[in-house]
């Protein structure tokens, strides 16, 4: 059973959100404003219009369906416009569309409002939790198990794990994805190197790949989720128990030497990244390794469409290997994972809740979940057959280190108490990384969060529910 959140904060976030933009926000064309005269047509991504009669419905997502590169996205886009034409004249969706940057703050307004989208995206973790406590998303665990049990079935086993809380299942996932290191072949075979298996050959690695005139490691700081995401890695291969159970638990600190050196192995590991690494955005990054500057990328595989969308040359140089051991460490074949989801309002209702379900089975179908495979390179949520012989070369990479994957863990920045939390993760990561301050001075700063917020519920916890705590409680005290 996944926990609830230790306090939910959505129902504070969006009014204060509604109230600070002033907002006039309307999903009946398929386009969403956070500010009156915005006059952007994004958001109906269908080719076809919808008749009169059709049952109008709304989804956002935080991309533009209409002229990304990701090939991912293109995936949905079909999506949408085989469900509108399957039902033209009965049902009729239309995309909200958002920079992935503003996503949430656009998602909260529309709620604040009173404009939910039907449909909307939300990944695993508090953010989803907090959707879940204010009563946002709909209970999906009957209209799966009871009334659309071959549906249900057709599901990887323990997909639904995550997205399960209080043992109701909460949102559908729709492709799943694994954070490795990318690596270009050409220049590992023209440097002659070798993927390493441990953190020092890693830095041995990158040193002769510097010596050769390229940039080691392609990364974001701008972006703070993705130099947290190789910092979360570090985190976890640290030597000790399984340090993101410890911090749930209380059991370990923020402060504890495990989380100190993998601070200064981000230190150390950052001189191999490229020197503008502080302000290059993602995409930026990603370029880097795409342009041949860069030989290495850890990112997670949904970057396979990403960079074979923008770049298809790129396909035929891009290898992968999980990301390296430290020595006298922790199980170095913990992978980190998540799912992309789709959660539904708990305000759709009739033929708007009976359109929106039909859609969620079109994102599941076997058609989107071979795409999923075989163009996107993703991992399906569902057992589809997939035809590796045509999918990315970069999926058989991926897949093959998922087989020999003994356990998964999730984001960091999205796997802590609080969405807050991980904000301030993301933010100690950060500082590490520019020297502006000690890693004991930054994780200080989550250690301080965590004492004031976190173990205070602990404690109250425990004080009010001293003999028979219900399941919920026995499950937060848990975890």
């Amino acid at each position: 059973m996944m926990r609830k959140k230790l306090v939910s904060v959505l129902t504070i976030s969006v009014i204060c959100v509604s109230m600070l933009l002033g907002c006039s926000v309307s999903t009946d064309t398929g386009d969403a404003s956070l500010n009156e005269g915005n006059t952007s047509n994004e958001g109906n991504t269908s080719n076809e219009e919808s008749s009169g009669d059709a049952t109008e419905i709304s989804w956002i997502f935080y991309d533009d369906l209409n002229v990304s590169e990701d090939l991912v996205t293109k995936g949905y886009k079909d999506v949408i416009e085989r469900f509108n034409e399957d039902y033209a004249g009965k049902y009729h969706v239309n995309v909200i569309s958002t920079p992935r940057e503003e996503y949430d703050t656009k998602l909260n307004a529309l709620i604040a409002s009173g404009n939910i989208p039907e449909l909307f995206t939300c990944h695993p973790g508090p953010l989803m939790e907090q959707y879940v406590d204010a009563g946002v998303a709909a209970d999906l665990t009957e209209i799966l198990q009871k009334d659309n049990p071959d549906w249900y079935k057709s599901f990887k086993d323990g997909i639904f794990d995550k997205l399960t809380y209080d043992e109701k299942i909460m949102a559908i996932p729709t492709n799943f994805s694994a954070a490795l290191v990318f690596y270009n072949t050409q220049i590992f075979e023209e440097v002659g190197v070798t993927p390493p298996e441990t953190y020092d050959e890693w830095l041995e690695v990158c040193e002769k790949i510097q010596d050769a005139g390229y940039t080691p490691i392609a990364c974001s700081a701008k972006d703070p989720w993705c130099i947290s995401l190789l910092a979360g890695y570090l985190c976890d291969r640290e030597d000790g128990p399984d340090n993101l159970q410890g911090v749930s638990e209380g059991t370990l600190d923020w402060t504890s030497e495990s989380y100190i050196n993998a601070g200064n192995k981000l230190i150390e590991l950052s001189q191999y990244f490229q020197p503008t690494a502080a302000g290059d955005s993602n995409d930026q990054a990603n370029a880097e390794f795409t342009s041949g500057k860069a030989a290495m990328l850890v990112q997670g595989s949904w970057v396979i469409g990403e960079i074979n969308g923008r770049v298809p040359e790129i396909e035929e140089v891009c290898g992968a290997f999980r990301f390296p051991a430290i020595e006298g460490g922790a199980d170095p074949d913990r992978m980190m994972v998540k799912t992309d989801n789709i959660m539904l309002s708990s305000k759709a209702e009739g033929d708007k809740k009976e359109a929106a379900i039909e859609l969620l089975k079109y994102f599941t179908d076997e058609t989107a979940q071979k795409y999923v495979a075989e163009e996107a390179g993703k991992i399906p949520t569902t057992n589809v057959e997939v035809d590796t012989a045509v999918a990315p070369k970069q999926y058989n990479y991926v897949e093959e280190v998922l087989d020999n994957t003994t356990a998964t863990f999730g984001f960091y920045n999205e796997s802590l108490a609080t969405t807050e939390a991980g904000d301030i993760f993301d933010d100690a990561i950060v500082e590490i990384y520019l020297q502006n301050a000690t890693p004991q001075e930054a994780f200080q700063e989550l250690q301080d969060y965590y004492e004031k917020n976190v173990c205070f519920f602990r404690s109250w916890l425990a004080t009010s529910f001293p003999k028979e705590p219900d399941a919920q409680a026995k499950e937060i005290v848990k975890k």
